[in-house]
């Protein structure tokens, strides 16, 4: 790993870590609820717009290159309002401090399985065991409601891998070259699987 590659990574990993002295962070406290179509194309373009506009801008690679324009990541909420299952923490004020969304496989051979397609949470709040909520949060609802398997794929060796295993997934592989960061390198994604229910 290059150093400057290296350095991301350890900043990225402070950023999932303990709270710093003097630091203030807003997560703890959140409230998680699940959003309507309608709640989400109210929000795209202030709160969840906004959240991924900080996540891009703090590196997270979720399929966008930075910097992220407003309009694009407003829009973005608002083309998939209708075909996901959006959970958004709250922080004072209602802030959104980050989100979390399931994709249900719509074809006949594939409707036992459900995607985690996103899952952000702004930088302010991080560290705070967030995050871990929201991914709980959407496994327990697409077990209720009929779903025995989980798929989801991330940046390779991105502090998010972490959180993944500790919540039970399994790394089923590397795809090389798969995805390109915000600032337009190519990096290896790995495909994480979790059986609900057993």
């Amino acid at each position: 790993m290059n150093d400057a590659r290296s350095e991301e990574k350890r900043l990225g990993e402070e950023r999932l870590g303990e709270k710093r002295p003097g630091e203030k962070r807003l997560g703890g406290g959140a409230e998680i609820r699940r959003l309507t179509a309608e709640e989400v194309r109210e929000r795209a373009s202030d709160g969840l717009g906004a959240l991924l506009v900080d996540a891009v801008a703090g590196g997270a690679s979720i399929g966008f290159l930075a910097p992220l324009d407003p309009a694009e990541a407003a829009a973005w909420w608002t083309e998939v309002a209708d075909g996901r299952e959006v959970w958004a923490a709250y922080g004072a004020g209602d802030a959104v401090l980050g989100a979390v969304t399931l994709v249900r496989d719509a074809k006949a051979n594939g409707r036992h399985r459900g995607e985690i397609a996103r899952l952000v949470v702004h930088r302010d709040a991080r560290g705070q065991g967030l995050g871990a909520r929201l991914l709980a949060t959407a496994e327990a609802h697409a077990a209720a409601t009929g779903l025995g398997l989980l798929v989801l794929d991330t940046e390779t060796d991105s502090p998010a891998e972490r959180l993944y295993r500790a919540a039970g997934w399994t790394a089923a592989g590397v795809i090389p070259d798969f995805a390109a960061d915000p600032g337009g390198t190519l990096r290896p994604t790995t495909l994480y699987y979790k059986r609900l229910g057993r």
